[in-house]
């Protein structure tokens, strides 16, 4: 099992922060391992939407349907995707922190099955990954 986790301080308030960050497409501005992203839902945002993205992810182009699977705003929201070889699960937590907000960032990505095997070098990856991803969220998170 690969996880990677941070906290970055934000200018926006815990609502705005809770906000960007529940709206998944939104990682197509932050992340950039996120090649493309929509939001594959309509209605307002909460448990049960659903997202679409495309993932550069060991040279290949994987795409991820995402969903909310735990919404409780403006504090957490939990995003999943469910594929046959692998589960990521990213875990977004948001709370006041003066005029702005701090949010905690905790993606997990689970191999099932002989790709298990693989977990030290996917972790080798997956910190690269992470720390690309947290550099664009301390952007976004601040403008």
């Amino acid at each position: 099992m690969a996880r990677y986790t941070t906290t970055i301080a934000s200018k926006l308030s815990a609502d705005e922060a809770f906000a960007y960050m529940a709206d998944f497409s939104n990682a197509l501005h932050w992340d950039p391992s996120v090649i493309a992203a929509a939001r594959t839902s309509s209605g307002a945002i909460g448990e049960g939407s659903t997202f679409d993205l495309v993932a550069k992810f060991g040279g290949r182009n994987v795409p991820l349907g995402y969903a909310i699977v735990s919404y409780d705003e403006p504090r957490v929201v939990v995003i999943e995707s469910q594929k046959p070889s692998f589960t990521s699960r990213d875990t977004i937590t948001v709370a006041a922190a003066g005029s702005g907000s701090t949010v905690h960032y905790d993606a997990l990505l689970a191999f099932k099955g002989v790709g298990r095997l693989l977990d030290p070098v996917l972790q080798l990856i997956f910190n690269r990954t992470g720390d690309k991803a947290a550099a664009g969220m301390r952007a976004a998170l601040n403008p």
